[in-house]
């Protein structure tokens, strides 16, 4: 078993920094992540529940490759819709971002520590969590985390995604890892 993690890439994590936050902003954080109800996505006509079946079942071709088992798979995206719609975010920079942090490696872990498919520093759990860092390999406390701190810095950097990229990934100035973020979302937009 050593031998194969041996021979797994680290995930691609940089350094991520934890921040002072205003008493507002962490409880905005605690409260996004606490709610762990399966997603259950809500749509307002018939004609938008076609449109996210055709996502889906797009998204899945896609990703089959990455995540062969077709339950897997389904319940990954229909988790990766949800909590990025939940927190505003386009699915397909969620996606993007997920393939450049850990490869959609559900147990990746960063040198840096950083673990799951969003690559979440184990800090966040004690800053805005109940401080048990294995739920970070949990999909969906991973997904919600890693979709609320990415919205955290999207404001806090007033809607500049390569301030905020920088920021999730601990290279804040460096174009490397925003750039690769934009390409990969690219890849994943829906058609």
């Amino acid at each position: 078993m050593a031998a194969c993690l041996a021979c797994v890439s680290p995930a691609q994590a940089g350094n991520q920094k934890e921040e002072a936050l205003a008493d507002s902003v962490r409880l905005a954080l605690s409260h996004a992540i606490r709610d762990e109800r399966p997603p259950q996505p809500k749509f307002a006509t018939p004609a938008d529940l076609q449109r996210y079946q055709q996502w889906l079942a797009q998204m899945s071709s896609r990703l089959q490759r990455k995540l062969p088992d077709a339950q897997l798979r389904t319940e990954f995206l229909e988790t990766v819709w949800y909590e990025s719609r939940r927190a505003g975010l386009e699915p397909a920079l969620v996606l993007g971002l997920i393939q450049v942090e850990s490869a959609y490696r559900k147990y990746a872990v960063s040198l840096a520590g950083a673990r799951g498919y969003m690559q979440v520093m184990p800090f966040w759990t004690g800053v805005i969590g109940d401080h048990d860092r294995s739920k970070l390999f949990h999909m969906q406390t991973n997904l919600r985390y890693g979709c609320a701190i990415l919205r955290m810095y999207l404001d806090m950097e007033k809607g500049d995604l390569y301030l905020a990229l920088g920021r999730y990934n601990g290279s804040r100035g460096r174009a490397e890892y925003p750039n690769a973020v934009r390409a990969a979302w690219k890849q994943w937009e829906f058609k």
